[in-house]
């Protein structure tokens, strides 16, 4: 139970009674009041309280602790208790597991191991998410649920994103989350932090000077001088806990301390102090071993306190300071007389009071707080401790709990006496803190491994470590160097594990792109060369290093071939596990080749494996890739929910957006709003140092410029990149260019591209590839030579999954017919680009034909709506793709992350638009916009 749900303490009677009202608080109130009605409707939603200490937010949680017709779940944070992971999530769910086998299979496998009651490997924290979604709704489906969380930023990280994580889906399900969480005075006005952004917040300020004196008179019984409560009203700052704590020490028929910059909080925290050195020695070890057993399990205090000869008279003499109860769970006033208390204790009674408390426990019972409380107690290396802690992180890791892993082992580390050891527990625990998020932490803890005796391979992954962290931290050129460091190290030791980090290495060479300094993918392909080939059976991984460092070091004709053997490889071994850093980089590999069935293939099964395997983190990127490939397609309604998709998961994961894609299909697609994103994300990418997002966005400027005719605008934003000539880049920046550079009139440039992509397309001559080569011939070319170009090109186009291309090259064609003359037949065919470019949403491109089919004297109208699935928004649209291939409501579910009745109330306004009424229909309609 958390020690945080106390009694309400700033009700106004001075005994609190459950009829009292909150002085000040009516707004506050008002929009818990609109919560609880819109949870009774049905409705879910969350509500986050936020404020400094003692400022009410406890008290404004306790208002809703009976709400007539909802059941309430409540947990509380406990300082103390952050690292337990999934503690917090496991209290919380503990009156409705009866539900747990109503889950899907995965699902259900997932919680229990979260939970420690069973399961195989590392629960996926969406999978745990979605059972936890599920649990309540099947819990609320007789009564509304609300869940009260107080003292959220104290939740152990696993719980914390689980909550959060459901949170932003109960829209369509009975069931509310209130969280409460406090925050240092000086950031009540920065902008939201932690894994609750983003939800609807309210933030308690202090009180009115009329409510905050109506409160202090609800205290103070006696005369007070006007002086001391002016003087405790200017202190308090309107601080609920502060108003009635303060009065504590001052005499109050006059004088009392000046006001100081001192945080009230910390008045607060001295206030109570002050009450504990007045208490019995035994009165103050009882208080501080409940301060540092944070489960408040009274039977497992009294264990503990019998070893100090503590007898129960001290807890009554505790209790009558108004700072604690003793019952079934013992119960703190305040969290902050928790933190009172151990804080001002000294370190001998602390270590004392975990010594008594580890004692107390068994490891059969709780071998993990108990490892804990050992670990507290030690006052030296203790090689038992040390032990009992690294199999308390391997426990941690297995429920999925990483921040509580890399806690323990970084506990583990402080304690092991022998050097070498303690060497490799520094690295576990570094490498664990870095998976957490605690980068600064695991640099720390990898000084402290490289200090040891490392081997020879524990040198390497330190190495590799401290590379990978840099890389994390800044996109910069001495990340890429330290990785390649880190592979000349390790490929002594173990050449697959150094070719491993090679790709690596040279993966981020291609990312940083132009930000490296020097020829840095040319050195990083050339020291991979020299642990290539590999031993026979390669891995596809082996020769995709392979074929990447000759392409960086020969060219990209003479690297054709094997590229394409390793493509073909990525594309048939379905079942092969391959890391989402290969799939990206075959993606790009099949781009250049002009392989879009293969590009297609891989990215759809990419999408495919990172759901079905809870590969989340790797999902937004995967995304990407689809996306792309829709938009090649001219399915831009499929992009748009791609994007979508990996935005609302970026956020979950904390990643950053995909601000260029969402660039390309706006410039696709003319959006006005194109120059102002891409503006947005081309600075975020320079911020991170990621070149090759740059070049991204730069290919779609001249996307934008083109469709709006502004050539020399478009030729000036690809020119960078059509330099830079960056991987997968190759099919698609050099068309940019030659259209920019021949209507400019500086056809002199489009020249020398034209001979590239002539040879490039030569290498592997697809449909896709001859397209892109015979229109760019085309353009440069004049009379019946640039008409039969034009026309192979349309052609070619027509057989490759470009029909987005197909569509392009007639308006560049329909174009040319017009400058050339042949008005009636540009007229047939930029009519058919007209009426393409518009299916398709390519409105910049469209516009462009209709001004040409305008200066031939045949207007078009207004563009007509494309059907009814243009009223439908992105996520509506891709729950209706997946339910017309026969999708279940519990199956679009778990690929969305959205709960069936979520996905449910979806299909209903759907169907609205639509106008239809049944699944059966909806299978029948073309949804393609």
């Amino acid at each position: 139970m958390s020690a945080s749900t106390s009694t309400n303490y700033w009700r106004e009677s001075h005994a609190p009674s459950a009829d009292a009202e909150l002085v000040g608080r009516d707004a506050e109130s008002g929009e818990l009041d609109r919560l609880l009605a819109e949870l009774r409707a049905g409705r879910g939603g969350a509500l986050v309280v936020r404020g400094e200490a003692g400022i009410g937010k406890t008290a404004l949680l306790d208002s809703v602790r009976s709400v007539d017709g909802v059941r309430v779940l409540r947990v509380g944070g406990v300082e103390f208790e952050t690292e337990f992971a999934f503690a917090a999530l496991h209290q919380l769910c503990s009156p409705v597991l009866a539900g747990l086998e109503n889950l899907p299979a995965p699902q259900l496998a997932a919680l229990k191991s979260a939970f420690g009651m069973g399961g195989d490997g590392v629960p996926d924290r969406f999978r745990v998410g979605l059972a936890v979604l599920g649990l309540l709704s099947e819990a609320a489906a007789s009564r509304p649920l609300l869940c009260v969380v107080d003292d959220a930023q104290w939740l152990d990280q696993a719980s914390a994103r689980t909550l959060a994580f459901t949170a932003r889906r109960l829209q369509n399900e009975p069931v509310a989350f209130l969280f409460a969480v406090r925050e240092p005075a000086d950031q009540a006005d920065q902008a939201d932090q932690g894994d609750l952004a983003g939800l609807p917040e309210i933030r308690l300020t202090g009180l009115a000077e009329p409510d905050a004196l109506r409160l202090l008179r609800s205290r103070i019984r006696v005369h007070m001088d006007g002086r001391v409560r002016d003087r405790i009203l200017a202190e308090a700052r309107g601080n609920p806990l502060a108003l009635l704590e303060l009065p504590r020490g001052a005499d109050l028929a006059g004088g009392f301390a000046a006001p100081d910059a001192v945080p009230v909080s910390g008045k607060v925290e001295e206030s109570f102090r002050a009450r504990l050195r007045g208490l019995p020695s035994d009165a103050r070890l009882l208080l501080l071993a409940a301060a540092a057993e944070t489960t408040g399990d009274s039977v497992l205090l009294w264990r503990a306190a019998e070893r100090f000869g503590i007898s129960p008279s001290a807890a009554t003499v505790a209790e009558e300071t108004g700072l604690i109860t003793f019952g079934l769970w013992v119960r703190f006033r305040h969290p902050l007389v928790r933190s009172a208390v151990y804080r001002d204790a000294s370190l001998a009674d602390r270590r004392a009071v975990h010594g008594a408390l580890a004692e107390a426990m068994t490891d059969a019972d709780e071998p993990d707080r108990r490892a804990w409380h050992r670990s507290q107690a030690a006052t030296g290396p203790d090689a038992d401790v040390a032990d009992a802690l690294e199999l308390s992180a391997s426990r941690a890791q297995a429920r999925g709990g990483i921040a509580a892993a890399a806690a323990f082992l970084e506990a583990a580390t402080q304690l092991t006496p022998e050097p070498a050891r303690r060497a490799e527990r520094a690295l576990a625990a570094a490498c664990a803190k870095r998976d957490a998020g605690a980068a600064d932490t695991a640099l720390d803890l990898l000084s402290v491994a490289d200090a040891g005796p490392l081997d020879a391979a524990g040198r390497a992954r330190s190495a590799t470590l401290r590379a990978r962290i840099a890389f994390d931290v800044a996109r910069s050129d001495d990340a890429v160097a330290g990785l390649q460091r880190a592979a000349d190290l390790t490929v002594s030791l173990d050449e697959a594990a150094g070719r491993d980090i090679f790709l690596e290495a040279l993966a981020a060479a291609v990312f940083v792109g132009r930000f490296t300094e020097g020829p840095r993918l040319l050195e990083t392909a050339d020291r991979a060369r020299a642990v290539l080939p590999a031993p026979e059976p390669a891995r596809p991984l082996d020769l995709l290093l392979d074929g990447l460092t000759t392409q960086v070091a020969s060219g990209f004709p003479e690297a054709a071939p094997l590229l394409r053997h390793v493509v073909d490889l990525y594309v048939k071994e379905e079942d092969d596990p391959f890391s989402p850093g290969e799939v990206w980089l075959a993606c790009s590999v099949a781009m250049d080749l002009f392989e879009d069935a293969a590009w297609r293939t891989l990215a759809d099964r990419q999408v495919r494996s990172s759901r079905s395997s809870g590969a989340v983190a790797a999902l937004p990127v995967s995304l990407s890739y689809q996306a792309l490939t829709h938009i090649h397609a001219g399915r831009f309604d499929d992009a748009a929910a791609n994007v979508a998709e990996a935005y609302a998961i970026a956020a979950e994961i904390g990643a950053p957006g995909l601000d260029h894609v969402e660039v390309t299909l706006a410039a696709w697609r003319g959006e006005q709003r194109t120059a102002e994103l891409a503006r947005t994300a081309r600075c975020g990418a320079v911020e991170r140092g990621e070149g090759r997002l740059v070049t991204a966005i730069e290919f779609a400027q001249a996307v934008f410029f083109n469709s709006l005719g502004r050539y020399d605008d478009a030729l000036a934003a690809c020119r960078p990149s059509a330099d830079l000539d960056e991987m997968g880049f190759h099919s698609c920046t050099p068309l940019e260019f030659v259209e920019a550079a021949v209507r400019s009139g500086r056809r002199e440039l489009a020249l020398p591209m034209v001979a590239m992509l002539t040879e490039r397309t030569s290498a592997n001559r697809t449909d896709w590839a001859a397209g892109v080569d015979l229109r760019c011939q085309a353009l440069v070319a004049e009379g019946s030579t640039a008409d039969d170009l034009y026309r192979a090109a349309i052609d070619s186009f027509e057989r490759s999954e470009g029909r987005l291309h197909t569509a392009r090259t007639r308006l560049l064609y329909g174009e040319w017919l017009r400058r050339s003359g042949s008005r009636q037949a540009a007229r047939s065919v930029l009519r058919e680009a007209y009426a393409a470019l518009t299916e398709i949403g390519a409105d910049g491109f469209a516009a462009r034909a209709a001004r040409e089919l305008g200066v031939l004297g045949e207007p078009v109208g207004s563009r007509s709506a494309r059907g009814g699935t243009g009223r439908l928004t992105a996520q509506e649209f891709q729950i209706a793709r997946l339910v017309a291939t026969g999708a279940t409501s519990k199956e679009v579910g778990t690929q969305l992350f959205l709960s069936p009745r979520t996905v449910d109330a979806h299909l209903r306004s759907i169907f609205k638009k639509l106008d239809i009424t049944s699944r059966r229909q909806l299978r029948d309609l073309p949804l393609t916009r």
